[in-house]
């Protein structure tokens, strides 16, 4: 039976707050998640991790400079070998994971919402621009309704692979920083609200990886080489073997380790090792 995967992606969480998400811990506890830290590329800003992430290259390869430099990538990535290998991809993401990945500019008339079942890179897309963002308008759609419309997607369309993105913590960090209760707060809920999808999600038969792009630090800054700025969590449920807990995870490791699990390819451009091995 193939692989299903889904890969959630909170965007801008540091290290220090992925204790604050009580069920994820709690799965950590109980032996159904594994935790490991991850470091991300650089410069550790969001454009360029989120290129990263699925291309398994640093920005000096694959050129995104910064969230001004967005254009379509012409490399392989994790959708495009994909559906080389035959899966149903999906996305619910940063408007940026369309332009990289399947057509730039984005037009949002065209490319908010669509459904390719013929496409060689995302088969099935939801995307979201933030328009209008800034440190009084958060411009984020409600992460609840993000994971519904993932859900969606494994159900209408049985995607194989799904990739869901959401800015609602890093722009949090932006405006209030992170020693704070609204931090703590909106952690709370967003934990709770994921966590009910994770159980659904795992029943449907998906394996779950839930990790960030990009750490901040408590300036609410991030594109730099500290620690706080680089560092977050990653969650893996599922039944692959990992390396041990301590062991610090490149996020260049990501896109081959995503390809290893689903039986795909990995490119030659993808030079990364693996962490994940098939049981």
């Amino acid at each position: 039976m193939q692989r299903k995967l889904l890969v959630i992606v909170l965007d801008g969480v540091p290290w220090k707050n992925w204790n604050l998400f009580g069920n994820l811990e709690g799965w950590v506890d109980s032996g159904e998640a594994r935790k490991w830290k991850m470091r991300s590329v650089l410069p550790s800003t969001s454009a360029s991790c989120y290129a990263s992430i699925h291309t398994g290259v640093a920005p000096a390869a694959h050129g995104v400079t910064g969230n001004d430099n967005v254009f379509r990538i012409n490399m392989p990535d994790i959708f495009s070998e994909l559906r080389k290998a035959g899966s149903k991809t999906g996305a619910v993401t940063h408007s940026f994971w369309s332009e990289f990945f399947n057509r730039s500019p984005f037009d949002p008339v065209h490319d908010l919402e669509y459904d390719e079942p013929d496409s060689d890179t995302i088969n099935h897309g939801r995307f979201h621009t933030m328009s209008g963002y800034n440190m009084i308008n958060q411009a984020t759609p409600a992460d609840a309704d993000l994971f519904a419309t993932l859900t969606m997607l494994t159900e209408r369309f049985g995607i194989d692979y799904g990739i869901l993105h959401t800015c609602t913590l890093d722009s949090l960090g932006h405006r209030f920083r992170h020693d704070c209760y609204e931090m703590d707060n909106s952690i709370f809920h967003l934990d709770e609200k994921l966590a009910q999808y994770i159980t659904r999600w795992r029943n449907a038969g998906y394996e779950i990886i839930v990790t960030a792009d990009h750490g901040q630090n408590d300036r609410g800054h991030h594109g730099g080489r500290s620690t706080e700025e680089q560092d977050f969590a990653f969650y893996y449920f599922g039944d692959a073997e990992g390396p041990e807990a301590d062991t610090l995870l490149d996020q260049r490791q990501l896109a081959p380790t995503v390809l290893r699990l689903m039986g795909a390819d990995i490119p030659d451009t993808m030079q990364a090792e693996p962490f994940l091995r098939l049981p």
